[in-house]
């Protein structure tokens, strides 16, 4: 929802879009109209028959919403701030595809972009960037998630030619559609942990739907078994050949997972404060009893902290000076700031709020999954707290 005179997002109170240069802001309002006008429509069918649109996915391309992290021959790079609002965007129409682009833009193409040879960002960015060909990531495992870094069980053999691949990786987002998947793996030989894309059809990949899955439930989740899968030694990324080098693409990405979580929240605050004008008790719109308005005041307070912090973790990134513990400081407070909002909007919904038809218990469950994914509040919080006192509390 926007101001209809100034095309202004009504959960930006501070006015951060104005950041923006006029080229972007013309642009992001053709995206906005795009996610509401050809998006929203579609998201809570989607989300209920927990199928992914497909069709949907060459529009998001041709608006302009991949890649644009990245410097291509044929385009610059875009401003960390407007890639995040291009997030935020996403996110306070459908989180499931925001999340879908999450992934694709900045957990596939990043490794890619930042762990691969020239010949293969060549090879592959590209087409990602077109989105005739879907990334996924496959780090987490059906045994390790906060712990993957020290008890990463798929493996990798050097074996002639290429490399054999077998273990199993569980949580993978856009895994049953994707074309490509990166996959990280120790090496047998050197206790390493490399990165590699395995690319659909290869003999040996098998993902699978993972089902009963209630938040982000349009984001195709899988479960992938690797049995004896050989991939050419082409296809191993130059440059991922520790966790090091995993951690430089969850440092990009986790700040993209803050800009989704605003955008979350913002979703359902639009919503509350269209349906407490709208929404008739005791002869008049609720909106002007004293108890909303607290509810849409605490809203707005966490939509705006939250939205702030997202634009400074912006700003540090485009300064190049941007550290782990503020992505991790940022992925945590604006994920549990998105909890608490659209716990407080689908309060002010009263029952209405668990119809999927008013949108606010779609952002409720959707936040879970944002709250959890890309490292849970706990492992965030170590990360920030070894920042500040110089000590390791990891075990």
């Amino acid at each position: 929802m926007s101001d209809d005179t100034t095309g202004a997002l009504t959960g930006d109170l501070y006015g951060y879009e104005t950041l923006l240069d006029d080229d972007e802001r013309k642009e992001l309002a053709g995206i906005r109209r795009f996610l509401d006008e050809e998006v929203r429509p579609r998201v809570n069918d989607a989300w209920a028959s927990s199928e992914f649109p497909l069709d949907l996915v060459p529009r998001f391309a041709e608006e302009g919403m991949v890649g644009r992290s990245y410097d291509l021959e044929h385009r610059p790079r875009a401003s960390r701030l407007f890639t995040g609002f291009i997030a935020l965007e996403t996110a306070r129409v459908d989180p499931s595809m925001a999340t879908f682009l999450g992934v694709h833009n900045g957990l596939s193409m990043g490794s890619i972009v930042l762990l691969g040879s020239d010949e293969q960002r060549a090879r592959w960015v590209p087409d990602m960037v077109a989105l005739d060909t879907v990334g996924a990531f496959a780090l987490t495992e059906p045994h390790g998630g906060s712990d993957v870094a020290r008890g990463l069980e798929t493996t990798a053999r050097r074996d002639g030619d290429g490399w054999v691949i077998d273990g199993a990786k569980r949580w993978i987002g856009n895994g049953t559609i994707a074309d490509v998947v990166v996959v990280f793996a120790r090496d047998v030989a050197d206790d390493s942990v490399k990165t590699f894309v395995v690319e659909k059809g290869t003999p040996g990949f098998t993902p699978t739907k993972m089902e009963g899955k209630y938040a982000l439930r349009t984001v195709q989740n899988a479960d992938i078994v690797f049995e004896g899968c050989r991939v050419p030694a082409e296809n191993k990324l130059e440059h991922g050949n520790s966790f090091k080098d995993v951690n430089r693409v969850l440092k990009l990405t986790r700040g993209g997972v803050a800009w989704s979580a605003v955008g979350c929240q913002m979703g359902a605050f639009e919503a509350a404060i269209a349906y407490a004008k709208e929404r008739q008790q005791f002869g008049r719109p609720i909106a002007g009893f004293q108890l909303i308005q607290d509810l849409l005041a605490r809203m707005a307070g966490n939509v705006t902290a939250s939205l702030g912090m997202a634009v400074r973790v912006s700003q540090l990134q485009e300064e190049g000076v941007f550290r782990d513990e503020q992505a991790a400081l940022a992925k945590a407070f604006v994920t549990g700031r998105a909890r608490e909002t659209v716990a407080l909007a689908r309060e002010l919904f009263g029952g209405n709020g668990i119809l999927l038809e008013n949108d606010v218990v779609r952002y409720f469950a959707d936040a879970e999954a944002l709250y959890s994914y890309e490292g849970t509040r706990e492992i965030n919080s170590l990360i920030v707290g070894r920042a500040l006192t110089g000590v390791s509390a990891f075990v």
